[in-house]
């Protein structure tokens, strides 16, 4: 795998960081900013509304801007915003902070995703995306749990000032390590708003809000039902959450080699797992040994849906697939706060700490089920090609690695 998959996924490790590590600070931000637990929940909100929105908008605005100075761009917006949230004087600048550093969230992705699948030759393209993606993965397993542990002891600020640090280090190692990708002559505003409104792909988008809500049903509320229902400490919410973690870094390592072989059945058998594993959850959550299994099993089969989604509807956007894949983000953004607003009703209409595990395996169905018909409704010669190889049509364009890149591996 080139070196340059290596600059992606740490701008990924960092971007998966601050996006979770929130979550961990909430009662920090609260006590320091004089304000509720709850309100402070916002701030993960703002940060959400800042994916969807800058994923199209600043996908958008950088068509024709070169891919690799585009990714050193969105980088700079992303260390800017982390940076403006440690150094935020009130809860107002620091909400507007967390909009400002999930702004370049879904575009960077997008436009990596595209890089990645031009860094490798032909059916290797979803592991290379994979591999970009393992960035996110590990930051659950080292990352968060890190950042939270810094910001408890140093406070909430020492943990963006770090993030911030992590910026900087990606920003050198894209500059350093991906090589200049051309832009298709062809490429166009315009052409990427036609490619975004194709079936497929609005029907790709359409799975990842229902079936990753699946995931975040649970995801969201897995602090609370490790000492609710598993009869846990608060200490083992860090570990449940690394647990968690690493199953979505084995589904990662799984995803990429499945889907360049088979893309489509395996979005459906992903989706499918998914729904059957939350059902068993249901009850495996009383027992402790058995939740801890079925925590790492479900951070797996939740991830894979990933790695063939992006493929998706990066293969029928053709030869326009960077809005596309950038919108694909705040599908699962949408799908992130969809889920957790959803178990969340569950919990307050009294069914229990379980319910959400029902919530998500019936969101999970949905999703497969649009997944299904999505595959039903391909054309005879759109399906006997759905597979990863060739997200970027006929005509695929090949990085052109400098000598630079080259002596370093890429």
């Amino acid at each position: 795998m080139p070196l340059a998959l290596l600059a992606l996924a740490i701008a990924a490790f960092g971007i998966g960081t601050t996006e979770f590590v929130m979550m961990g600070l909430l009662p920090n931000v609260a006590d320091d900013l004089h304000t509720s637990v709850p309100t402070a929940g916002y701030l993960v909100s703002a940060y959400a509304i800042g994916v969807v929105l800058g994923a199209p908008l600043l996908t958008a605005l950088g068509s024709r801007v070169p891919r690799k100075r585009m990714l050193l761009l969105l980088m700079a917006l992303f260390t800017v915003g982390n940076l403006a949230s440690a150094l935020a004087p009130g809860f107002g600048t620091l909400a507007a902070a967390r909009v400002l550093a999930g702004l370049p969230h879904g575009a960077f992705f997008g436009v990596g995703a595209v890089v990645a699948a031009r860094l490798v030759r032909e059916g290797r393209q979803a592991r290379a995306v994979a591999t970009m993606f393992l960035g996110l993965t590990v930051a659950n397993i080292v990352g968060v749990p890190a950042a939270t542990l810094l910001g408890q002891h140093l406070g909430w600020r020492a943990t963006f000032l770090v993030v911030t640090a992590i910026g900087l280090v990606a920003m050198a190692a894209l500059a350093r390590l991906v090589p200049h990708v051309p832009l298709d002559d062809r490429q166009s505003l315009g052409r990427e708003l036609r490619a975004l409104g194709d079936r497929q792909v609005l029907l790709g988008l359409l799975t990842a809000v229902f079936g990753f809500a699946g995931v975040f049903a649970v995801y969201s509320y897995l602090a609370s039902m490790t000492t609710e229902v598993m009869g846990f400490g608060q200490s083992s919410v860090t570990l449940v959450l690394a647990l968690f973690g690493i199953g979505m870094t084995l589904g990662a390592l799984v995803a990429g080699p499945l889907t360049d072989r088979a893309l489509r059945p395996t979005l459906y058998g992903s989706l499918g797992a998914l729904a059957l594993v939350l059902v068993a959850f249901r009850f495996t959550m009383h027992v402790p040994w058995a939740a801890l299994v079925t925590v790492v099993v479900l951070g797996a089969v939740g991830f894979m849906t990933t790695t063939p989604l992006q493929m998706l509807v990066m293969n029928k956007a053709r030869h326009a697939p960077t809005l596309a894949s950038a919108s694909n983000h705040s599908a699962f953004n949408l799908a992130n706060a969809g889920g957790a607003w959803l178990g969340g009703a569950a919990v307050a209409a009294g069914w229990g700490w379980t319910s959400p595990a029902l919530v998500g395996a019936v969101l999970a169905v949905v999703g497969l089920a649009v997944a299904a018909t999505a595959g039903l409704l391909d054309t005879p010669k759109g399906a006997s090609r759905v597979v990863a190889g060739s997200p970027l049509g006929e005509d695929r364009e090949r990085a052109e690695v400098s000598p630079s890149s080259r002596a370093s591996g890429s």
